[in-house]
């Protein structure tokens, strides 16, 4: 099967409106630049700029009045920087820190969707981080991190010692910039026969799975973090304003 990955064009868009709410210079009430405008200033096409606008919407920082056009709100009451983000999670957890026991450590080839959300061919050479963590002697959840081989040869990332900082500090020096954005992909599914017998349940079992693909500014992706968690151990829950 095929999984086709676009990193996000519109996040730098993004980022730059909500720095400019935050500082004063678009204040609340006041209407944002039209869609041209933007087009114009940033070198981006319409669809572009109508997903960037999209999501501002859908996060609260912009409110869209029909016939008028679009007016700024201010930074929403529940800011999104303080979410519950189960990728932002993944990233900044400490091995060292957690009830877990590393399962694998090394080279293998990227599966057809991991491939895909690094931007490499099919069954490129990745770099495998696996473990299983437990809670109160329960396993609840398999997490394997997924990166570029020729990036992390020669690091932590490519030993078999557990972490002692977020996975996120490594990736950051590897990259030699700052992850800028996290894409969530979540997805249910029945277990392989290694993940009944790891997390101890039946192959009719319902697991969730989700994708954390983090990339830096430029959308290019880094890392994805794979989280397979039993269904009826876990609940995702989230946060966001209504208008």
């Amino acid at each position: 099967m095929s999984f086709e990955y676009t990193p996000p064009k519109y996040a730098q868009l993004i980022a730059e409106l909500e720095r400019r709410i935050d500082s004063g210079e678009y204040p609340p009430g006041s209407p944002l630049p039209s869609e041209h405008q933007l087009m114009a200033e940033f070198a981006m096409a319409r669809p572009t700029v109508v997903k960037a606008l999209g999501v501002l919407r859908d996060q609260g920082w912009i409110v869209t009045h029909q016939g008028k056009g679009r007016f700024v709100r201010g930074r929403p009451a529940i800011p999104t920087s303080q979410q519950a983000r189960a990728g932002r999670e993944l990233l900044d957890r400490k091995e060292a820190q957690v009830s877990s026991r590393l399962l694998v450590t090394g080279e293998a080839e990227a599966p057809n969707r991991i491939a895909s959300y690094l931007g490499l061919k099919p069954k490129s050479p990745v770099m495998l981080r696996r473990s299983l963590t437990e809670h109160d002697g329960e396993p609840t959840e398999i997490s394997s991190t997924w990166l570029p081989v020729e990036a992390v040869q020669g690091t932590a990332l490519a030993e078999s010692e557990e972490l002692k900082q977020g996975l996120r500090r490594y990736v950051e020096g590897v990259a030699g910039a700052s992850l800028d954005h996290i894409i969530e992909h979540v997805t249910a599914r029945n277990p392989i026969k290694e993940e009944c017998s790891l997390l101890g349940v039946k192959s009719s079992a319902a697991l969730l799975v989700v994708y954390a693909v983090a990339c830096d500014a430029t959308g290019k992706p880094w890392v994805v973090v794979e989280s397979v968690l039993p269904g009826d151990r876990h609940e995702l829950e989230d946060a966001y304003p209504i208008r």
